[in-house]
């Protein structure tokens, strides 16, 4: 009988042949601690009696949440983490201060490869499957126990393939495929599964856009997002691939949970409309019943902070302006998008239509480092979650979209699509 990605992976790490359900333990490939957890990770690895992490070289910590702080409090995390990174005598190039957001620099500064078991403290670490690798969101006891042992036990996920096929229209991003995958789902639908992408449209995706589908399987409930690694990964990884880094596909006698198909010329640009992920309707429906003024854009977060999405947004905001008294708020998601879009003249357009650039960090997405709403207001957001109070007072009005469109609400000042 064939398998599935993560029943290959997981194979692989362990040695046995294991099916959905089983409960099997796995030795860690590399592990994200990121700055907001890390007061609790420290605390619960010394209650635990470890005095060693099991391997400096596969602990990452990343200062990304806090960065630069918002609140007094925050410092006292920034300083618990690099005192730690200190202690355990991790390399340099496994603590970034403020480098960027986490999930952007695990893959873009190498610490995940394909077919890697990593695990983070941030739901979003589902990310890293855009390049072959099995990641996962957990909470910090589980993290300190890690960080002792290198082992964590898990038990073998489903896995729901996803396969599209066809041409995505001009105006139509990877955003607008999740969401829309997310409607479909719901919030709960893949709970503890594997979301498993294939087909030709997934093919020609770039890795950047395979990210912004990988970072937001978690709002389906998904244990973790895969896609196959290929000449992309390789060139964005910096790699060959090696015999079983290639054999991560799902073979075509594998058993799914199920199956969804999609036609890429059927996505329109959509949006998560406030305040649910999975609420998910056409641009065009929304606007249908009459204009909504938006107050604020931001573009950026671990979603769609990089370099394709802020040359998506500038296409669109080239020899324009923002909206009178709207603000746009763009936070490239690492320092090298930052420097590549300035380079590039990317950086020149957005500042030209108006918009404010702000230093690589989660910002906006988490409600730190400026931008925060207040009471009715508006935001078409290119993050991942538009919950209450996400953004300000639980009375802001969240609207999740793709760069293209939020750049096209930016000009117009109300919602609407490129």
């Amino acid at each position: 009988m064939g398998k599935t990605i993560i029943e290959k992976i997981i194979a692989h790490n362990t040695g046995k042949d294991v099916k959905p359900g089983d409960i099997v333990t796995v030795k860690v490939d590399q592990v994200m601690c990121d700055d907001i957890m890390m007061p609790f990770i420290v605390s619960k690895f010394q209650e635990m009696g470890f005095k060693k992490v099991w391997d400096p070289e596969k602990v990452v910590v990343i200062c990304d949440h806090l960065v630069p702080a918002s609140q007094v409090d925050d410092t006292r995390a920034y300083r618990i983490s690099c005192d730690f990174a200190a202690e355990q005598g991790l390399p340099e190039k496994n603590l970034h201060r403020s480098d960027g957001i986490c999930h952007q620099l695990m893959t873009e500064a190498g610490h995940v490869k394909p077919g890697d078991v990593v695990f983070g403290t941030d739901s979003h670490t589902t990310t890293y499957g855009c390049v072959g690798a099995f990641s996962t969101g957990i909470g910090y006891t589980e993290m300190a126990g890690i960080l002792g042992t290198g082992e964590l036990w898990i038990r073998v996920p489903a896995t729901i393939k996803v396969k599209i096929e066809g041409k995505l229209p001009e105006n139509v991003m990877s955003k607008d495929v999740i969401l829309k995958i997310i409607g479909d789902l719901t919030a709960a639908g893949a709970t503890y599964k594997i979301l498993e992408f294939c087909g030709s449209t997934v093919k020609e995706m770039s890795n950047s856009s395979r990210t912004t589908m990988s970072n937001m399987a978690i709002e389906a409930g998904a244990k973790g997002a895969l896609f196959t690694p290929d000449e992309k990964t390789e060139e964005y990884c910096g790699i060959s691939l090696n015999d079983y880094q290639k054999s991560l596909f799902g073979d075509e006698d594998a058993v799914y949970d199920r199956v969804m198909e999609y036609r890429a010329e059927e996505f329109v640009p959509v949006m998560a409309v406030p305040s649910n992920v999975d609420n998910v309707q056409p641009v065009d429906q929304i606007t249908a019943s009459g204009d909504v003024a938006v107050d604020q854009v931001f573009l950026g977060s671990c979603t769609n902070g990089r370099l394709e999405d802020l040359m998506a947004a500038a296409e669109i905001l080239k020899g324009k302006k923002v909206a009178p008294f709207l603000k746009l708020i763009v936070t490239p998601a690492s320092r090298k998008v930052w420097k590549e879009a300035l380079d590039n003249g990317t950086l020149d357009i957005l500042s030209e239509a108006g918009a404010i650039i702000t230093h690589p960090s989660c910002g906006l997405c988490c409600g730190r480092t400026g931008g925060i709403l207040t009471d009715n207001e508006v935001v078409v957001a290119t993050n991942n979650r538009n919950f209450l109070g996400r953004m300000g007072t639980s009375k802001v009005k969240i609207y999740l979209a793709s760069p293209k469109t939020a750049a096209a609400c930016a000009i117009a000042g109300k919602l609407t699509h490129a």
